[in-house]
């Protein structure tokens, strides 16, 4: 089993900073690439940003130049640093990870989501 656990949500000010952090664990091989996505109420989750094991980087429009993502040390952890936040930022995140594990193989993961709330 695969368990992906976020952390870092919660409530900030229009122009506040945030950092989201989700830690996969469990009987993993290798993981593809990292992401982060959001569901904000009556929306379809989107993809905010994605991270490979190469280290590319792709991003959602509304948020280049405020989020940045990285990989951790041990590369079964990703960041979401979010600056900037604007009210329409507000929404639960979910991290994604596509990974490889024994004896799935290849298959896609999501955390439980964390809520980040951005007030104007």
């Amino acid at each position: 089993q695969v368990q992906l656990v976020e952390s870092g949500g919660g409530l900030v000010q229009a122009g506040g900073s945030l950092r989201l952090s989700c830690a996969a664990s469990g009987s993993i091989v290798s993981i593809n690439a990292m992401g982060w996505y959001r569901q904000a109420p009556g929306k379809q989750r989107e993809l905010v940003a994605a991270i490979t094991s190469g280290s590319s980087t792709n991003y959602e429009d509304s948020v280049k130049g405020r989020f940045t993502i990285s990989r951790g040390n041990a590369k079964n952890t990703v960041y979401l640093q979010m600056n900037s936040l604007k009210p329409e930022d507000t929404a639960v995140y979910y991290c994604n990870a596509d990974l490889y594990t024994i004896p799935t193989g290849r298959s896609s993961y999501w955390g439980q989501g964390t809520q980040v709330t951005v007030s104007s």
